[in-house]
């Protein structure tokens, strides 16, 4: 079921989940669908460099990446900060995943925490309404839209894939699978034979 609701202006995009936006006769209308962190930051790029504004985020990212399974909203505080040439977004962010046990691939839920630090510059003149080109060593995901909104989710994406863990265990003791029939061995073991080994490596077990 989707909801449609319409308003003039947002300083934030509180309604959550978010999937799309159009923009119809001046009015924005938000479609729920999927999440997104948005901030019209128009107001701060006419403020003057050292200005700064904090949110808290309370977010469900379910869905911000296809190979990531997120169990947790996304929490914690970021400060948005004028700078020179655009905003300085920090903060720190944690959330968890579901990742699968390396021995025995069961799902395993984990705590990820990361520091969220970004340069994001505006694509659009706040004073004159002039396009500004893309630099050199600037990536579209850190520019703000024509209407001013700084969108963290991809920069969100991006440092989440850098703080999963490299692997994780279900438990200290977890035996994991069957390497004949993959039966979890924390249920229970199987009717299968052991398995005897590399016959090539034989004299040696006979000399242990």
């Amino acid at each position: 079921t989707f909801y449609v609701i319409e308003c003039a202006c947002l300083t934030r995009t509180r309604h959550r989940p978010i999937m799309a936006e159009r923009f119809v006769r001046g009015r924005t209308l938000f479609v729920l669908g999927v999440t997104t962190m948005k901030f019209n930051v128009a107001q701060l790029l006419k403020a003057p460099p050292g200005t700064s504004r904090e949110h808290d985020l309370d977010d469900d990212i379910a869905g911000i990446d296809k190979d990531v399974e997120v169990g947790k909203p996304l929490v914690g505080r970021v400060r948005l900060l004028r700078i020179g040439d655009g905003i300085l977004v920090t903060g720190n962010l944690s959330t968890e995943v579901n990742v699968p046990c390396r021995r025995c691939l069961a799902s395993v839920a984990v705590p990820v925490e990361f520091h969220l630090e970004e340069e994001f510059r505006p694509s659009i003149d706040v004073e004159t309404g002039r396009p500004l080109p893309l630099e050199e060593d600037q990536d579209e995901a850190t520019r703000t839209d024509a209407h001013h909104m700084l969108d963290l989710t991809e920069v969100v994406r991006q440092d989440l894939l850098l703080a999963l863990p490299m692997s994780a265990l279900c438990r200290p003791d977890c035996r994991g699978l069957c390497p004949v029939c993959g039966q979890n061995l924390n249920e229970g073991p199987c009717n299968c034979q052991p398995v005897g080994g590399d016959p090539r490596l034989a004299a040696l077990r006979d000399l242990l």
